[in-house]
């Protein structure tokens, strides 16, 4: 069984690099066969793509994550656009809005968001979006730039499975309503599931993972926060990845692996690995 871990941070600056070294040798331990190592601002992209030059089983996505979006300027946008050419550099992300925090203005946020999009766009990468209380905004915006138009769309093959377009667009760690995910399915997004899934109180994830056809899913960490069910209240890391999988195993009626399957080949369909 092999188990994609669609986005985690092994680049967070808690670790010591003797802690992300004893990741990396817990994740070759495991069943987790690809891992994503997402980027949140420009230091945290560049050890992204050090660690998917180190690890074979490493992929990279590199940007500005709304929280960062008041640090990013001309000239770090411009570094970010290099970055995204790079070697296993596979999505542009984890980029969007968060209106939960405010750790930058909303005004900041759009703009930084906008000009992300038109940089994945421009190189036709997959994004990586991450939405805290901002479910109009970001979908207003994803929509008047143009994600979901044919010039996007009709540049990746449609989903081979449902035959769906794929606009290569990720919800991470989703958290909105069932109708929304829905909804984002048929504008040819895919739904990332994380450990939240297997709280008790996961009512609006678990009615998320029942309505999404597993062909628009994927699982992820997000390590080092989200830690799944028993494990609550640790840091996460990238084998746990199982337990969540192991959930939407449960509420879609299919066995564990032939959910890492799905999962996987999804993943590594959408990263174009």
């Amino acid at each position: 069984m092999q188990l994609f871990d669609s986005h985690t941070h092994m680049n967070n600056e808690s670790y010591t690099e003797a802690q992300r070294e004893e990741l990396a040798a817990q994740i070759e331990a495991s069943e987790v066969a690809y891992v994503v190592d997402v980027g949140f601002d420009l230091e945290s992209s560049l050890m992204a793509i050090a660690h998917a030059k180190k690890y074979p089983w490493c992929y990279a996505a590199v940007g500005f994550h709304p929280h960062d979006a008041k640090d990013m300027d001309d000239a770090s946008f411009d570094l970010i656009r290099g970055l995204a050419k790079r070697e296993k550099v596979v999505a542009v992300g984890e980029i969007g809005l968060d209106y939960y925090r405010n750790l930058s203005s909303r005004e900041e946020q759009q703009e930084c968001f906008r000009r992300q999009i038109g940089l994945a766009l421009e190189l036709g990468m997959p994004i990586i979006i991450h939405d805290r209380d901002a479910n109009d905004d970001v979908l207003r915006i994803l929509k008047e730039e143009g994600v979901f138009a044919a010039a996007r769309t009709g540049r990746f093959p449609k989903n081979p499975e449902t035959g769906t377009a794929d606009a290569r667009l990720l919800l991470h760690c989703y958290s909105g309503s069932r109708e929304l995910a829905q909804q984002y399915v048929k504008l040819g997004a895919t739904i990332s599931i994380a450990g939240p899934v297997t709280y008790k109180n996961a009512r609006k994830a678990a009615e998320t993972v029942e309505a999404v056809p597993l062909e628009h899913l994927l699982v992820e960490t997000d390590a080092p926060y989200l830690t799944p069910e028993p494990f609550r209240g640790k840091p996460n890391s990238s084998p746990l990845v199982k337990y969540t999988a192991a959930k939407v195993a449960e509420l879609k009626g299919v066995s564990l692996e032939a959910t890492a399957r799905a999962t996987c080949e999804n993943a590594k369909r959408f990263f174009g690995i």
